[in-house]
């Protein structure tokens, strides 16, 4: 493993996530053999809106029964059982943090969607599968730990099926300087590799991918931030939230992205891309 990509993999990992999780759910009376998949969907969802985005970009996506997707950094599952639960998908996800994967296949096996989703610890830069193997590729707030964004998604093209389709849901510099950190996926620059919409576009296009889709998702995901804040004045932090993944930073983290996307140091876009 390179020095950056223990770096990113320190940055997320937490001890026993699985284990807080299920101490969590007990504490609001939820005993284990009764946990569903709602029940962690607070915690499982680590992008901005949560749950709630995952399942539209799903059926934007034209997402179908029996197809083979791949969840490229996939954190500890949420969108992969979402996707295995609601449209009946085989999935498999990918991360490089180790305590992720482990997470991520206990919460399937503990919600019974284990025969359904897969989770390895693999690099999304080199990616351990065959050409053409998956239906969809699909990354949610995944590409800014990560440097080589052309050896990324020339591996995604690669493992992608002709004919199918990559959708994203991601964070993009607006090419403005001075981001405010500490963020939920850097605590400084190092680790930072943010790159505008526009470069990305250019290299997706120059990769071999298609354009299918678009649309910025900046304003509701201000809205989105100011509603959540405003609830928590009012109710508190939620007992099972964004809290087991990034500890006593997370409102600070959080309030932070808020403030560059309100400044236009960020935005928020999703897109689908075809592979012909």
């Amino acid at each position: 493993m390179q020095s950056s990509d223990r770096s990113v993999s320190g940055h997320y990992t937490r001890e026993n996530i699985y284990e807080t999780i299920l101490h969590k759910l007990k504490e609001q009376g939820i005993e284990k053999d009764k946990v569903t998949r709602k029940d962690i969907s607070s915690v499982d969802e680590f992008h901005i809106k949560g749950a709630e985005i995952s399942l539209e970009i799903a059926h934007e996506g034209g997402i179908k029964e029996g197809q083979k997707i791949l969840d490229a950094g996939c954190g500890i599952g949420g969108p992969a059982r979402m996707l295995a639960d609601v449209f009946e998908c085989n999935v498999t996800g990918v991360d490089l943090t180790e305590e992720f994967i482990r997470t991520a296949t206990l919460l399937s096996e503990l919600v019974s969607l284990n025969h359904l989703t897969e989770f390895i610890a693999a690099d999304a830069t080199q990616l351990p599968f065959a050409n053409e193997t998956f239906d969809v590729v699909w990354t949610q707030h995944a590409q800014m730990n990560i440097r080589d964004k052309n050896q990324l998604y020339s591996e995604l093209f690669r493992v992608l099926k002709k004919e199918g389709k990559f959708i994203y849901y991601d964070i993009f510099s607006t090419g403005k300087k001075d981001l405010i950190f500490p963020l939920p996926w850097a605590d400084d620059d190092s680790i930072n590799f943010l790159i505008t919409t526009d470069d990305y576009e250019k290299l997706l296009t120059e990769i071999g991918f298609i354009e299918s889709a678009k649309k910025n998702r900046t304003n509701e995901s201000i809205e989105f931030f100011n509603n959540a804040f405003e609830n928590n004045k009012k109710a508190g932090q939620p007992k099972l939230g964004l809290n087991v993944l990034m500890t006593e930073q997370t409102s600070i983290k959080l309030s932070n992205l808020n403030e560059n996307l309100k400044e236009n140091k960020l935005c928020v876009q999703s897109g689908i891309y075809l592979k012909h």
